[in-house]
């Protein structure tokens, strides 16, 4: 018999809350129950302030629900709406602060603890979607691989996971120890994805708080091992998962992927400017798309123009990393699950992202921070 949300409710009924002692179903703050064949995942609401009191059922919700008949696997997050409040300082208190690399408000500056095992984690990100950005995660990640260093690659595109279809993964990741999952393989890779958990058409709708926490379980609660760097491919746009990350994890940089007309560079530009607000290194530009060359003629088309991206970086002062085409081969490779670092490594379209990663990996070189604190005005 399939699961439903009542089974669900029931096995919480049991669990309950430890300040007032009623259950965590009466309590109202069971949301977002997703149910994927054995796979179950929802959040827990909490105030900011409750986290370290709510960690313990947290765990309760998680053992109770595994322990339903037909649950394979339970992912449970907490979730908050809003920050805890702090006394704002005055303009003039953080500017000396900013001056002077002095915490910013609300105390001590916190240090994000790293992923054990991972030595650098880099964010490729865009200011908008369609431009390519999951395409050149995956083959800007496995280009750092056949330059010698170990990887990983996080799709934390929760709206849109698209890593296992490029890398051609089916299947789901193993529990290795209590809630620890095994990350999945290819072309040398270690690839964690919310498209591993759940049906391909089944969709994430999810509030942010939720999409922060899976992000960061799949972060931290994964059996990454060890690893040279972590490229992360991250959502569009300048929203929760970017702050998330920036906050929560030592970002070593980000690479931007944009095409080369005005409408994406404007969000691109955006792009630069929020990971320059929260101290992560821009690492560089791609322009993806830059031109298209008909494989019946060889008639050069720039059909979103091209240079943009070029000019832009030159503009803001960051590495313009390089160019690669609108090509044929690139998306058919993808399609089918083969990306064409990988799968033609001779080719042309290959070697441009080499060569993009040999400019990612000198950007990398003796990079490491810790995580800054972000302050919204």
């Amino acid at each position: 018999m399939a699961l439903t949300e009542s089974d669900i409710l029931r096995a919480l009924e049991l669990v309950k809350l430890p300040a007032s002692g009623q259950s965590l179903r009466a309590s109202g703050r069971i949301a977002n129950i997703l149910i994927d064949g054995g796979k179950v995942i929802f959040a827990i609401g909490i105030d900011p302030t409750e986290v370290e009191a709510m960690e313990p059922v947290r765990r309760a919700a998680e053992s109770a629900v595994g322990g339903v008949p037909g649950v394979t696997q339970v992912l449970v997050g907490l979730t908050a709406d809003k920050a805890p409040s702090r006394p704002a300082p005055s303009a003039a208190a953080q500017a000396r602060q900013q001056a002077h690399g002095q915490p910013g408000p609300g105390g001590a500056l916190p240090k994000a603890a790293g992923v054990p095992g991972v030595k650098q984690i880099i964010a490729v990100a865009s200011g908008k979607g369609g431009v390519g950005k999951s395409t050149t995660t995956a083959n800007l990640a496995v280009a750092l691989a056949m330059l010698g260093l170990k990887v990983g690659v996080l799709d934390a595109d929760i709206y849109g996971p698209s890593v296992p279809k490029i890398f051609g993964i089916t299947g789901k990741p193993r529990l290795v120890s209590g809630r620890t999952l095994a990350p999945m393989e290819a072309y040398g890779l270690k690839i964690m994805s919310i498209g591993f958990l759940i049906d391909e058409e089944t969709p994430m709708i999810w509030r942010g708080p939720m999409v922060i926490s899976a992000i960061t379980q799949m972060l931290r609660e994964v059996a990454w091992g060890e690893l040279d760097v972590l490229v992360v491919d991250m959502p569009p746009g300048t929203g929760d998962a970017q702050l998330t990350m920036a906050q929560q994890t030592p970002l070593a940089g980000a690479v931007i992927v944009s095409t080369p007309q005005d409408l994406a560079l404007l969000d691109a530009r955006r792009g630069v400017a929020m990971f320059r607000r929260v101290e992560v290194p821009i690492l560089g530009i791609v322009e993806n798309m830059s031109y298209f060359i008909c494989p019946e003629c060889g008639h050069r088309s720039d059909i979103f123009a091209h240079g943009g991206a070029r000019h832009e970086a030159e503009r803001l002062g960051v590495p313009f990393l390089g160019e690669i085409p609108l090509a044929m081969p690139i998306r058919e490779t993808s399609d089918s699950g083969r990306p064409i670092v990988a799968s033609d490594p001779d080719s042309a379209h290959a070697k441009a992202y080499l060569a993009i990663a040999r400019q990612v990996q000198a950007g990398l070189s003796g990079k490491t921070r810790a995580a800054p604190r972000i302050v919204i005005e």
